[in-house]
This record gives C-alpha cells, structure tokens and sequence, in this order.
C-alpha cells in the first residue's frame, strides 16, 4: 500500500476522533511545566512524569479491557507527517485511558477502534472516540480528555471496541474482527484525582533517554519482542528517526503462506530505550541480489501470536549477501504523550545484507 492509501483507509478514524477535540478554552495549569522551547528531533525525557488510577477492567468478547485515567494531558496527533498539539482545555477533568489485549497470551492489540460512552444515573454524559496513543509509560493505549460535567459522583464507562482490521495469524486468524463492549463503574472524585502523584523532571527534561514504563497492575504494557524472542534469521536493527526496525527472514512459516523456496520477510518496529511496540506505520521492503531487484513492495500490518505486531511480507528467497531495504513510507499514524511528538516522523530508510 501507498502512502495514499494507507492515510485514506485512516482518514475515518482521525476524522471521528477529531471532533471529539474541539470545545472550551484551552489552557495549561500551572502546576504542569510548560513544552520545551528546544526540543531534541528524536525520542527525549518529559518535562514530567504522571501517574495513573484505575478504574477496573472488564472482558469484551475476546478482548480484555483495562480503564484507567490520570491528569488531563497535552498531547500530539500526526496526520500524514503533520504534528497537531492538543491543549488541555479548561473543562477537562480528566485524561481517559483503555487498554486492549488478549487476555492468553498477554499481547496489547493496536489498531482495535476505541470509543468510550460514559453515563450517570442512566443519562448520557459524554461520549469520545478514543485516539490510538503512544507513551513513555503505558506504550500502546488508547485516550482524550475528557469533561465530567457532573463532577464528583458514579459514573458507567461503557468502553466500545470496533475490532482489527489488520491481518492475523496463527491462532489469531479469524479472531478480533468482531466489535465488542464492556462497561466498568467509575466512582469520580476531585480530590481523588490531586493525589495521583506527578513529578517534575527538570534536570533530565530533553535529554535523549525515556521515562521507564510504569507498573500497570494486571494491564500489560505493549513491548515488542526481544530478539532473542524473534525466529528466524535476524537481518539488523537499525533506526529511522529513533523508530528501531528489527527485521527477520524466516523460510518455514507457513502461517505466513510461505511456499517452497520463499521466505517470509517480517519487520518489528519499537521505540529505543523502552522497546515499546510501534504501531501504524507504512513501510516498503526491496530486496536485491547482485544488483538485480528480486522483491520490491509494502509490508503488511499483521498482528501474530509470535512475532506480535509486525509488518509482513512473502518475497521469493532471501540468501546470503541479499541487501534488504526498508523504508519508511508514513510515519506512525499514531497520537504521542510528550516525549515521542518529536520521533518516528521521519521517510527514511535502512538496508541489511542477509
């Protein structure tokens, strides 16, 4: 797929989660320090580090969905290489959180189509479509700001999953398509959320390091998998724009649809420091053999019960002294907590020799 037609087959989720965004004035409490005014191009420390409550977890068909909230958040959406700061406005109450994963296995799952509609006593309060998020802390999730306009009270967060539409494999071929809810109680308290700890960074704030996750209780944090945890021959790791691309050749897999002689070429993108799972991207692979191009196309978006979230492809061989390519086609389509707004934006490319 092009980049046209990756950023047109998202255009409806970015749209739907857009007009959740606009209303009251936006403002920044003086408690939270302000954006750095030179801020490294690549994955850097947060001026500040926020912790989290939970609110429960519940099943949803195959998913299992944890509710969680903190701070309300400025926070970044990309749209194609364009980056959009959203401010915290003055009614927001709170920064809403799900995370999605399938409870055997432990995988976090991108890419699942997240709405939230929270009510009191029966009446509608609000309802957001959650954006796709990356962080530092939680990795792969899904959240906005969101305005509680009751204040302190009970509330039902009924969480809504559209379901994948992205390739599975292996024992995840044919399972999360379908959508799916759950609803979990929310008891809201102003003073309850003031506790929830915050620390300011100033003296690693714009280094290039990361904030270490966080402990999420049951919730998984969305990790890619280690190398040694990757089959297959590893070709390299190398980054464009501090998104790390471990590539890998493997020629049995037939999950894969490899055929006699073919080789499943896989890419599993992760941030530095934290190894962190880097979702909705658009990337190509070309693969040349003494000068002469036996495989040139894109890599799908596949999530697999043992490569996890991956990009994906069937090319005809990959043998020794092969250079393999992969470029970056879009960048994450994905929103960032400060801290990775400014990485995983550049087209680049790196290439390995097999």
């Amino acid at each position: 797929m092009n980049r046209r037609g990756f950023l047109g087959a998202t255009v409806g989720v970015a749209s739907a989660a857009l007009a959740g965004c606009f209303g009251g004035v936006e403002t920044e409490p003086l408690s939270i320090p302000p954006v750095l005014e030179d801020r490294p191009g690549g994955v850097y420390y947060p001026t500040h580090l926020e912790g989290m409550a939970s609110v429960g977890s519940g099943d949803a068909g195959p998913f299992r969905v944890g509710v969680s909230y903190s701070y309300p958040h400025r926070f970044w959406t990309v749209s194609g290489t364009s980056v959009s700061r959203t401010s915290i406005r003055n009614a927001d109450d709170v920064h809403l959180m799900a995370t999605v994963w399938n409870p055997e296995t432990g995988t976090v799952l991108p890419e699942a189509g997240v709405s939230v509609e929270i009510t009191a006593d029966g009446d509608l309060v609000t309802q957001e479509v959650l954006y796709p998020m990356l962080s530092q802390v939680m990795g792969v999730h899904y959240g906005a700001n969101v305005d509680l306009e009751r204040g302190d009270g009970e509330y039902e967060v009924t969480v809504s999953i559209g379901g994948l539409s992205i390739r599975r494999t292996g024992t995840f071929e044919g399972r999360f398509g379908d959508p799916a809810e759950t609803t979990v109680p929310f008891q809201y308290s102003e003073t309850k959320t003031r506790d929830i700890t915050m620390e300011r960074t100033p003296d690693r704030a714009g280094t290039a390091a990361a904030a270490e996750p966080m402990s999420m209780g049951d919730m998984p944090i969305g990790l890619a998998p280690s190398r040694e945890a990757l089959s297959g021959r590893f070709l390299g790791a190398n980054g464009v724009d501090d998104a790390v691309l471990a590539t890998i050749a493997l020629d049995d897999a037939d999950r894969f649809g490899v055929g006699a002689g073919e080789t499943y070429l896989a890419v599993s993108t992760r941030t530095p420091y934290n190894g962190l799972t880097i979702p909705a991207m658009g990337l190509v692979a070309t693969v040349t053999r003494d000068g002469d191009r036996i495989a040139d196309g894109p890599l799908t978006r596949t999530l697999d019960p043992g490569l996890g979230y991956h990009y994906g492809a069937v090319v005809p061989s990959i043998e020794a002294g092969d250079r393999v390519a992969i470029a970056v086609d879009t960048p994450a389509q994905v929103a960032r907590h400060e801290g990775y707004e400014t990485a995983f934006l550049d087209l680049g490319s790196v290439e390995y020799v097999a």
